[in-house]
């Protein structure tokens, strides 16, 4: 396999995983572009065997609340700096949209990270790396099944407990599970486990 098609392969692992992701987070994502195969994946963005990355940019909406938009963004430099990341900022600023997913190739540079992060207060950019979406880590056999709260059921659990959320276990914030579903500090998610005995058991952990 020429580097090529071994970038070709690449970016399709990653195409379908960060839709995956989407859906996995409550957004708007069609069952084709999340089992999209080879083929149609290179039909599409790989025309003369060279993926166009700005072409694989797309925008999705949650499927509870059609104002809340996320937009993934698949810059083609290597080390990803601080033009690209004020143009990123400035769209999402100028069409509304609060949230968005920057997929690099190899690095972002400190002064594109604080770009981000100055700009926060108006939008909210995660960042994450082409290696860390080559396979869905919430589909291996290992990794239960999370499930992230919400704010009532957060409080209707404590409540029920009698807990404060200090006394919950603990899962980092970059923690790969955590930063698949976006979880923010404070949260809450509950982890379903097969039980021989109890069918499942649940356990909960707060987000530090």
């Amino acid at each position: 396999m020429d580097a090529d098609q071994q970038e070709i392969t690449r970016l399709w692992k990653v195409y379908r995983t960060i839709h995956q992701l989407c859906h996995d987070r409550g957004y708007l994502v069609t069952q084709a572009d999340m089992e999209m195969d080879y083929e149609q994946f290179r039909t599409q963005f790989a025309r003369n065997n060279v993926v166009d990355r700005s072409t694989m940019m797309f925008l999705v909406q949650k499927r509870d609340d059609p104002t809340e938009q996320l937009t993934v963004f698949f810059p083609d430099e290597k080390s990803v700096g601080i033009k690209t990341a004020r143009k990123y900022c400035e769209r999402m600023i100028a069409q509304g949209i609060r949230r968005g997913i920057v997929i690099y190739i190899k690095s972002i540079t400190s002064s594109a990270q604080k770009v981000f992060a100055a700009s926060s207060r108006k939008v909210e950019v995660e960042m994450f790396q082409e290696a860390e979406l080559l396979v869905n880590i919430t589909h291996h056999q290992l990794v239960p099944r999370h499930v992230v709260l919400s704010s009532e059921e957060k409080q209707t659990l404590l409540q029920r407990y009698r807990l404060k959320e200090t006394q919950l276990p603990r899962i980092q914030i970059n923690d790969p599970v955590a930063k698949y579903y976006g979880l923010k500090r404070g949260q809450v998610v509950q982890i379903i486990r097969a039980s021989e005995t109890a069918g499942r058991y649940l356990t909960y952990r707060l987000c530090l």
